[in-house]
């Protein structure tokens, strides 16, 4: 059973008591964080100090939310809708003021050579994820073969949204982070509510935190059932939207609901392990499962038993060192994999006492909350599915790509390049085959758009290096004979600049993961976009164009140079040739692009 729990958790007993004891100290010391050494390995744990006060929780809005700084994480975003990231505003904030201090430290063990690990209890966990974040994304340390970056936290509190989810799964770093939470700890469950709503009752719950093995810190809150209803309601609405979501079936009156009240952005994401307070772990990596968990595991049976359960929900909080403690020793760890599989009803005592179905009891799981598990594995095999059909487009758009390569080769044969060749359909016959090639390609990649656009692919999809350079492949290929077709069809009068108004997301998405995957800029002008702007420039006065003009042409001469424009692209009579010629003369003596035009 060891051997399969440290599979499961992926880290020894002693790091994590480790790791846990060093975050409750922390979070007691007053200090920012602590640096410790486990005995008998290279690991070292940074634990950060949580947080005693609200406004270290919430800052500006309800949620207390704001996009992260794309300058420090620039992974942060969903890569083809460019959506950014949302994270606690406050929790970021406290990482970046300890970033530099806390650089020069990890800096030193990584030439030694060690593991690190950033940890955290309570608000601490959550600077904890920032930390690890950072240095997944900024630095190529290795030990060997892994990355030596680790996150552990501790009763932590939600720091992103799912676009932040998203993001640390298609990086595939989701592995490095794993969560502890006790079955009724209210501080995991806090974001899900606004801060208008419990900030006068976080606040006593803070400070009963704070002085929690004092005498009097038993008398600081007077109503725990105040914050716990509260918290748990907007944790309620919060999972069965997302349930809804899940099943396929939208619920109507929470959509309507969500009109007039906001809803939290913030979602789990990394491996969870909740404790059940038997000794029992059970591991759950799915972060729509781990929402629903959040939020059923902590329900009461009865009203009588709701006081019970909201100084329950208070109390484990403090409890994590002790709590895992036993749990590690007992070695009972139950992985929920193949949630789709799980039973929904429960035949109790006739089970063995490791099974899955008596863990779930264990959490307090009701039918309704399994059935929501199932629908969070359904969803993730949904998403599997959808990749497996579109991995069937590959050979089917690799073949379509050569037959418009062998349309743009047939062009230059022709002394033409193949965007005014495709745009004057001199040749009816070459140029209609490859205006099927490109609506056939095109219809392809806009399925592709739509999951993606919908989230309905696994999160690594745009990761994959086979798709990326697919995609680069076809865009840097087809994008110019489709701007060609918009303005031989005049779309530009009717609908606007192409690139403004016209720009398929086939086109914006790929070039995203390109430059995301060679951590370059976002670049308005491409090599396969350019001939739109050339187009829309021909037909400007030169004194309203003359400052666009300086870097589309280096854009120019640096892809001439790098072999990326097709032949003829200067050739006389080609659409830049014609453009070349409505600029001023002492303008073209002087330009970069004289040399090719001179050719």
């Amino acid at each position: 059973m060891e051997e399969n729990m440290i599979n499961a958790i992926a880290m020894s007993n002693d790091l994590i008591n480790g790791a846990c004891s060093a975050s409750m100290k922390a979070h007691k010391s007053g200090k920012n964080y602590r640096r410790i050494k486990i005995q008998g390995s290279t690991d070292v744990v940074f634990a950060f100090a949580g947080s005693w006060s609200v406004n270290e929780f919430f800052k500006q809005k309800s949620f207390g939310e704001e996009e992260i700084d794309l300058k420090m994480f620039r992974s942060m975003r969903s890569i083809g809708p460019d959506e950014t990231a949302l994270v606690n505003a406050a929790f970021a904030e406290k990482y970046k003021s300890l970033h530099k201090s806390l650089k020069i430290e990890v800096d030193k063990d990584l030439k030694k050579g060690r593991q690190i690990v950033f940890a955290g209890h309570s608000s601490g966990g959550a600077v904890a994820i920032f930390a690890t974040l950072w240095f997944l994304e900024n630095t190529n340390h290795t030990v060997g073969e892994r990355i030596p970056f680790h996150c552990l936290t501790f009763g932590s509190p939600l720091a992103g949204d799912k676009i932040f989810g998203h993001a640390i799964r298609r990086e595939d770093w989701s592995r490095y982070f794993t969560h502890f939470v006790m079955k009724h700890d209210i501080v995991p469950r806090i974001m899900l509510a606004p801060v208008t709503r419990i900030e006068g009752e976080l606040q006593k719950a803070l400070n009963f935190f704070k002085n929690y093995r004092t005498a009097s810190s038993q008398n600081q809150l007077l109503q725990p059932q105040v914050l716990y209803k509260e918290v748990m309601r907007n944790a309620s609405s919060v999972a069965s939207c997302s349930a809804s979501g899940l099943m396929g079936c939208p619920n109507t009156l929470l959509e309507s609901l969500s009109t007039y009240v906001e809803s939290s952005p913030y979602r789990p994401f990394g491996k969870y392990v909740f404790c059940t307070g038997n000794g029992k772990l059970v591991v759950v990596e799915n972060s729509d499962a781990v929402l629903q968990m959040l939020f059923y595991s902590s329900q009461v049976d009865s009203e009588a038993e709701e006081g019970e359960i909201a100084l329950k929900s208070l109390h484990e909080h403090m409890c994590y060192e002790e709590e895992l403690q036993k749990s590690l020793a007992m070695k009972k760890v139950i992985c929920l994999n193949h949630l789709q599989n799980l039973p929904l009803d429960s035949v109790g005592s006739t089970l063995n006492e490791d099974s899955t179905d008596v863990a779930l009891n264990d959490l307090g799981l009701s039918a309704r909350a399994r059935l929501c598990l199932r629908a969070a594995g359904e969803f993730e095999d949904q998403k599997k599915r959808n990749q497996s059909h579109i991995e069937k487009y590959e050979v089917i758009i690799a073949k379509a790509l050569n037959e418009i390569q062998a349309y743009q080769i047939n062009c230059e044969g022709r002394n033409m390049n193949y965007y005014d060749a495709f745009k004057h359909q001199k040749d009816s016959k070459i140029d209609f085959k490859a205006n099927i090639k490109r609506i056939e390609l095109s219809g392809m990649w806009d399925e592709i758009m739509d999951l993606l656009q919908n989230y309905e692919l696994p999160d690594g999809f745009e990761g994959r290096q086979d798709w990326i350079k697919l995609g680069t492949e076809f865009r840097e290929l087809v994008e110019p004979i489709d701007i060609a077709n918009y303005y031989r069809h005049f779309k530009n009068d009717d609908c606007g600049p192409y690139m403004r108004n016209g720009r398929p997301r086939r086109y914006r998405f790929t070039q995203r993961w390109s430059e995301h995957a060679s951590k370059t800029e976002f670049r308005p002008i491409s090599s396969s976009s350019f001939w739109a702007e050339v187009e829309e420039l021909r037909n400007e006065k030169f004194e309203d164009i003359k400052e666009k003009l300086e870097p589309l042409e280096k854009a120019l001469q640096i892809w001439q140079d790098d072999g990326k424009l097709c032949k003829h692209v200067f050739s006389h009579g080609s659409t830049v040739a014609e453009w070349w010629k409505t600029l001023p003369d002492q303008y073209r003596s002087t330009s970069c692009l004289a040399q090719y035009m001179s050719n």
